[in-house]
């Protein structure tokens, strides 16, 4: 990881990671966690992700089709 393009892609994790938290939080107002327990949590960011993968990927196969905020969740 010490050569060129591992260095590149250590500078590029920490950015990545943010702007999907970013998404997540500002576009589709998702603040806190609604359930408790560790098992909970999981299952609930788990639905949240695919909720983020799910818009992403009717973005890229139907462009001109817009997705609601909040509508998968």
């Amino acid at each position: 990881m010490l050569n060129e393009e591992g260095l590149y892609h250590r500078s590029m994790r920490p950015i990545e990671p943010e702007a999907v938290f970013g998404d997540i939080k500002f576009n589709h107002g998702f603040k806190r966690f609604r359930l408790k327990s560790n098992a909970k949590v999981s299952v609930e960011f788990g639905l949240v992700a695919l909720a983020h993968n799910l818009r992403k990927y009717i973005a890229l196969v139907a462009p001109g089709r817009s997705v609601a905020v909040g509508s998968c969740l």
